[in-house]
This record gives C-alpha cells, structure tokens and sequence, in this order.
C-alpha cells in the first residue's frame, strides 16, 4: 500500500449500524450498490410482512432487498417469501409506482444485503431459480464526521454443476407411482394435443411437463407420486395449481384451459 492511500485510509473508521440506519443509508444512496439503483419504498406491507427496502433497477425490473445487520442464514427464505408476495402483486405495484417506470415483464430481483454470508447460504443461493444477488457491506466513518457511509461489495455465488442429461417426457410420467395417475396423466396430454395438433407442444422440463400453444405456456404438469397438479389461469385470470387424483377432477380444469387456449389464439 503506497503512503498516500494509507494516509487517506487512516482518516476513517469502520463503524456498526442498526438495521434502520442501514435502511436508511440505502435509501439515501442505492446506487452505491449498482449504478441507476432507484429507491422506490421501504417497510412496505406484504403478507409476509413489512418488506425492507424495494427498488428498481436501470432496466425497469423490481427490486426487492431483505436487510440484515448480521449474518443470519434465515435471511433468504425471509427474501423469498417478500419475493413470492412481490411476485403476484406485480402488475398493482407497477402502476401503484408508475412514476418509477417499473416493467412487469422484467425479472423481479432479490437482494440479499448483510455484514457477511455462511458458506451454507452462498451454496445454497446457485440452486435458486430467480434472479438472486449478495451484497456484503462495511460502513466507514469519517474521523471527526458524523456522516456515514455504506461500502458494498457483491458477492459470487457459484454456478450450478452442469448437468448434460436431457429432460426425457417419460420420466416425468414414470414419477408417477400411482399408475392409475399415471394413466391419466398420459391420456389428459394426449387429449390436448388433440385440441390443436399443429399449434400446441408438450415438453419435459425441470420436474414437470409444458404444455404450450403456439410457444406461450398453456399449463404445466407437475407430477407427485400419488397425484398431479395442473398449473394454469382460473376464471379470475390467476395462475392456481389443481390437484388431480382421478377422472372427476379433471372436469373442473378442462374449461379453464380451453378458454385460455382461446385467449391465446
């Protein structure tokens, strides 16, 4: 270290915050934790509780940063679920904040912003399927100042193993112990190709089925041992997983996916 940037170094202290002074900190300046980060509410009431702090980044996607003064491994299902609520609320939040140009069609981010992380925690982030983010944090402190400031660092998480074997359709069938459900699982998926021969699809993917007409997903199937689920739109237009253990429960959901098999058309 050359004697000038000691000199610079010894004319700060690195302080602890509360966890308020941190939210405030970030409301006052979140784009020292990436360029064009835009403070959009904190404390904002979910039902998961009171979220944190919520944000909007350069490119119109949410924000959404779980804060915590120390490390604790309970901050990410914490996120998760402030995530899970932001999630299916998208759509209200981006014109309850329109003047933020927030664009529901972009990935909603999860922040996780704390002194540190466990290995555990960093393991277990590469195996989340959102947009997750770490940011460890130091608060230095001019000497004979009050002010304060938030130094951010974001923090790797390692990429998933790569895995070459292809999702296969019968095995997600062959999930299926039960094989009465397993029949009737084969038979429902042939029946909507049969809608639309030309236009819809059937895919396996991870740990379900894609059923999509005309590239845009018309539902999923997501196999259990005993049952499935069908996930698709309701009536009310919002996206609910229905249990099938027999024939009977099918008559419910089939006008659900042919109506939005015409709304897609």
């Amino acid at each position: 270290m050359r004697s000038e940037e000691y000199a610079i170094m010894k004319k700060f202290k690195y302080v602890e915050v509360s966890e308020k002074e941190l939210e405030d900190l970030i409301r006052q300046a979140p784009d020292a934790i990436e360029d064009e980060l835009c403070y959009v509410d904190h404390q904002k009431r979910t039902n998961r509780g009171p979220l944190d702090v919520l944000m909007v980044d350069s490119g119109g996607s949410l924000v959404v940063a779980e804060l915590k003064v120390v490390e604790d491994d309970t901050m990410l299902v914490q996120g998760i679920d402030y995530y899970d609520d932001i999630s299916m609320n998208i759509d209200t939040l981006a014109r309850a904040y329109s003047k933020f140009k927030i664009n529901p069609e972009q990935d909603i981010r999860l922040f996780l912003i704390a002194p540190s992380f466990s290995v555990s925690l960093i393991k277990r982030c590469r195996w989340i399927d959102i947009p997750v983010f770490l940011f460890s944090y130091r608060c230095i402190q001019p000497e004979g100042s009050k002010e304060r400031i938030l130094v951010f660092n974001d923090v790797a998480i390692p990429s998933v193993p790569k895995i070459e074997k292809p999702y296969i359709l019968e095995d997600r069938f062959n999930y299926l112990t039960n094989t009465e459900s397993r029949r009737i699982a084969k038979n429902f998926v042939e029946e909507l190709r049969s809608w639309d021969e030309t236009n819809i699809s059937v895919d396996a993917i991870k740990n379900a089925i894609s059923v999509k007409f005309s590239g845009t997903v018309l539902c999923y199937f997501s196999p259990r041992r005993k049952f499935f689920y069908i996930e698709t739109n309701n009536q009310e237009n919002k996206w609910t997983a229905f249990p099938v253990y027999n024939e009977d429960d099918l008559e419910s959901i089939r006008p659900f996916l042919k109506s939005n098999m015409e709304k897609l058309k």
